[in-house]
């Protein structure tokens, strides 16, 4: 595996594993080990549906094992890939949540806070209070009463927020494919509730549901709204 060389205090050169110069750039300033929770959304530029996010806390054992498992930022994921390491996250981590903000919520306040709020819903629903919190974006949460560090890329560049990622992934998808049976005319399986071509070509001859984000230009499509 490869490794990088770290002088100590004492001057005694020290080596890094490649798991962690990828995924672990967070520095750990106390000199011990610390609960980090990591924090991402997804569904962010989808038509229909929630956005949602998972708070993920694993214990550090367990980053090489996921890190060698492939655990990565969840669009760079095959489905049965994602589906497979969410349940391997879900089964190491020390507490995981989901959070979500509806479409309606995306309407009244933009999905921007939409997602911000997302991803603090997550977190305060944590049964273990992580002394830190790693959130996926250049933009800090609100009010948050735990610590944070907004990492840009941080689906890239921290495990903790990868493995939100993919958690998040997979427990959206799931929703939507079982929304797809009550909305069957918009081909929500295949596409997850984004802006496909077929699910566009089907706003514009049936309109869009109640669940559709009708702040979102392709919504806007008629007046009428499917029950």
């Amino acid at each position: 595996m490869p490794v990088e060389e770290k002088q100590n205090t004492t001057g005694v050169m020290q080596q890094k594993p490649q798991w962690q110069l990828d995924f672990c750039e967070l520095p750990d300033l106390s000199g011990t080990q610390r609960l980090i929770a990591g924090v991402d959304e997804v569904g962010r530029g989808a038509l229909f549906g929630p956005v949602v996010a998972a708070a993920v806390i694993l214990p550090a054992f367990t980053l090489p094992q996921l890190a060698l498992a492939g655990v990565k930022d969840s669009k760079q994921l095959s489905r049965p890939r994602r589906i497979k390491l969410a349940q391997e996250i879900q089964r190491l981590a020390l507490d995981w949540r989901i959070g979500y903000a509806t479409s309606y919520e995306i309407d009244q306040i933009n999905i921007l806070q939409a997602s911000l709020l997302a991803m603090k819903r997550a977190i305060l629903k944590l049964k273990v209070r992580p002394e830190i919190c790693l959130v996926d974006g250049k933009q800090s949460l609100p009010d948050l009463p735990i610590p944070q560090r907004p990492m840009v890329k941080g689906d890239e560049r921290s495990l903790e927020i990868a493995a939100a990622s993919v958690v998040a992934k997979v427990w959206r998808d799931e929703l939507v494919i079982r929304l797809a049976a009550k909305y069957p005319k918009y081909d929500l399986v295949a596409n997850k509730g984004y802006g496909t071509q077929r699910h566009l070509l089907a706003l514009q001859e049936h309109g869009p549901s109640r669940l559709h984000r009708m702040s979102f230009s392709p919504c806007q499509v008629g007046l009428r709204v499917e029950g």
